[in-house]
């Protein structure tokens, strides 16, 4: 006969909430709970305002898409990017890693997505006229297209060729060094520098 656990209500609740994270599953949330219960109040509520900060001060850049935490966010408020340089991702999170790389000076455009006619994600709802005003209106020399290596990524970076290409603009995909259907935030920071030296034409 299985042995069922039985949780205080607080505990039960704190585990249900935790199990919302990505990738977080009842054992690892059990884990976490306790990891948590095991801090001081103190330390709790830190955590807790960090988050609460985190969701009431962040919002996203008006130029690029990124997050930010006034209009504009730190690459496109900062004058010694190189504005002919425009990288193209899919989440914020995706800027971040890439940063973390230390190649890229240039600037950012995030989708927020992929094109996914299934999930009724189309260009309109990627807002891609307006990434082709912005690289218009900064006079970009090169597009570096850097979505997943998954069929929504490689769908993406086809229609954003075709979409770019007549606007006498060098796209260039990044190369990876990562298997295919794998995700940009999950590669490590030597893996994205050299997929960044070793972009390719499209």
């Amino acid at each position: 006969m299985q042995k069922t656990m039985v949780y205080p209500g607080a505990l039960k609740r704190l585990v249900e909430v935790l199990c919302c994270f990505p990738g977080i599953g009842p054992k690892t949330a059990q884990r976490l709970a306790f990891f948590l219960l095991g801090k001081t109040r103190e330390e709790v509520v830190a955590i807790a305002r960090a988050m609460v900060e985190a969701k009431d001060k962040l919002t996203f850049c008006e130029d690029c898409g990124s997050l930010a935490e006034a209009r504009l966010c730190m690459c496109c408020s900062d004058p010694k990017r190189d504005r002919s340089l425009l990288c193209i991702v899919q989440e914020p999170r995706d800027v971040l890693v890439l940063e973390q790389t230390g190649k890229y000076r240039g600037l950012y455009h995030v989708l927020h997505g992929a094109l996914s006619p299934l999930d009724g994600i189309g260009p309109e709802e990627l807002k891609l006229d307006k990434l082709v005003q912005r690289a218009e209106e900064l006079k970009v020399q090169e597009i570096i297209i850097a979505t997943n290596p998954n069929v929504e990524g490689d769908a993406t970076a086809g229609y954003l060729a075709r979409l770019i290409n007549p606007l006498d603009i060098r796209v260039t995909r990044i190369a990876f060094g990562l298997p295919v259907g794998g995700d940009i935030e999950y590669a490590d920071e030597l893996t994205l520098s050299r997929a960044l030296d070793g972009r390719r034409e499209m």
